[in-house]
């Protein structure tokens, strides 16, 4: 028996090819979104921001106490429950509703609830036509603030700037290293050196920060959803101030971290600046954001 000869449609070939090409051409568009500056603060008075020498005494008293209690052995634990210890199962949105009666109390700039934070940032993304991975980071980068309800101890252990532990405090964490004076760790021979328990450009996925809601929410997001390494790493380090904002820890970044410190900066603005008094309707976003949350997460049910 002849074989058949199984002939090539060139039409076919170059319908590929040209989405090949489309594809590209996507992805390097979104990426330059990604890096744009942003445009719908260019009238905000950004001075009036981060304020924390005049802040009240919630804030103060806050950053005391979480300066103080994230040590390298509460920080070890907080890992160990989370990998054994089960808490909730529910949706993206589900969460957001749940979350909305939380109070930042180390936020200087507002008292909103965080489902009225959360809908602003992702707005102001979507304002000013970032990728839609990036709408989405938006839209849930706080949601770690869940653990509050699950478990935590209060919320220094949720909320606020992160730093590493298991290294020198640096002075340009807030209120300085003065403020851990009273942490178990300040002084220790080795958790007091400017390296610490890691070495030279060892990469920050391998350094120890702070535990809260970045650092849960990276952890939980990452192994549930298609968010890209960018948006993975908007989550984790998002209140890392220290690094993204004053230039600390830059010796224990790699390769890979510089190309996400770019992704941070650009992602900051829209987490700080989209803060304001006019509250967005959720009923009215939510079939848009819905949809954004279907596409990149495959379980509509989340561990949490």
């Amino acid at each position: 028996m002849v074989a058949p000869i199984i002939q090539t449609n060139p039409n076919i070939e170059a319908v590929s090819d040209d989405i090949d090409t489309v594809n590209i051409l996507k992805a390097n568009l979104e990426k330059k979104d990604l890096y744009n500056e942003s445009e719908f603060d260019k009238e905000k008075d950004k001075t009036t921001f981060r304020q924390f020498e005049d802040a009240c005494d919630r804030v103060k008293n806050f950053y005391t106490q979480q300066h103080t209690l994230q040590t390298v052995a509460f920080n070890l634990k907080a890992r160990n429950d989370f990998k054994y210890k089960a808490r909730a199962h529910m949706g993206v949105w589900e969460a957001m509703e749940k979350l909305n009666t939380f109070i930042d109390e180390c936020d200087p700039d507002t008292s909103e609830s965080q489902m009225s934070h959360l809908l602003q940032t992702a707005e102001a993304l979507r304002k000013d036509g970032k990728p839609r991975w990036m709408q989405l980071v938006g839209l849930i980068h706080d949601l770690g603030k869940l653990l509050f309800f699950f478990g935590a101890e209060g919320q220094w252990d949720v909320v606020g700037d992160t730093f590493p532990v298991g290294c020198a405090f640096d002075d340009r964490i807030i209120y300085g290293r003065e403020s851990f004076k009273s942490n178990e760790d300040h002084g220790n021979k080795i958790y007091d050196t400017k390296f610490g328990i890691y070495s030279p450009g060892c990469g920050l996925e391998n350094v120890m920060l702070s535990w809260g809601h970045d650092e849960y929410l990276y952890h939980i997001v990452k192994d549930q959803s298609t968010i890209p390494d960018e948006g993975l790493a908007l989550i984790r380090y998002h209140s890392f101030y220290p690094w993204h904002r004053e230039g600390a820890y830059l010796e224990l970044m790699n390769d890979h971290d510089k190309k996400m410190l770019e992704a941070v900066r650009a992602f900051n603005p829209y987490d700080l600046y989209s803060k304001s008094d006019s509250v967005p309707d959720p009923e009215k976003l939510k079939p848009y954001y819905l949809e954004l949350i279907d596409e990149y997460f495959p379980t509509k049910t989340i561990r949490w």
